[in-house]
């Protein structure tokens, strides 16, 4: 079980996930995955990776199963678990808890396609409307304070070996030290100068 735990000096919650070290990659492929026939993430690969919990597909199209436009999958080395309680603790003059929360996989497209920006406008629109589904859906629970949504590019990035256009979500019971300070700095601009600095910077 992974765990959380503050550190007593900044504040900051850090994750300790020691399964995951001895994950050789995030699925069965075991070498790299630029052909089709050897990625799990392709249509007709289903039963290669754990069943489904959310998927946009086609009418008369069974679960875990071809058919597919957008499909979401848990995590199979989670950096968080879904299961049990939160049981937060002190342990002198530590915090603690344990490492619940969700991590998925987004997988973006049923072909074997490496970048979003391949896709088709309303493809893209699919993953986008998913990435809302699934992140309201966790907000409902109310053990978790916080989602994230990334995707990894190259392996310093922290991405596997399997080239296919996927995203990941993590939903965690705390709210980063480093979002909070974004929040607040945000506020200390918006005091300042009566405008949003998120829209300055799209602007």
């Amino acid at each position: 079980m992974p765990e959380l735990r503050k550190d007593p000096i900044i504040g900051r919650w850090v994750i300790i996930a020691t399964e995951r070290a001895k994950r050789p990659h995030d699925f069965q492929a075991m070498h790299d995955t630029d052909d089709e026939p050897d990625c799990p993430f392709c249509e007709g690969k289903e039963n290669q990776t754990p069943p489904e919990i959310y998927t946009i597909r086609n009418s008369n199209t069974g679960p875990n199963g071809p058919g597919w436009q957008v499909r979401v999958v848990p995590s199979i080395s989670p950096v968080l678990r879904i299961e049990g309680n939160l049981d937060r603790r002190g342990k002198g003059m530590y915090d603690m808890m344990n490492g619940i929360g969700a991590h998925e996989i987004i997988i973006e497209t049923p072909r074997h396609v490496a970048n979003i920006a391949d896709l088709e406008e309303h493809q893209i629109a699919n993953v986008l409307n998913v990435y809302i589904n699934r992140i309201v859906d966790l907000q409902r629970d109310r053990r978790f304070k916080y989602t994230l949504l990334f995707k990894n590019y190259g392996f310093v990035a922290g991405a596997s070996i399997i080239k296919h256009c996927r995203s990941q979500l993590i939903a965690m019971p705390v709210n980063p030290k480093r979002v909070k300070e974004e929040l607040a700095g945000s506020k200390r601009y918006y005091d300042y100068r009566e405008r949003c600095i998120f829209c300055d910077i799209v602007k």
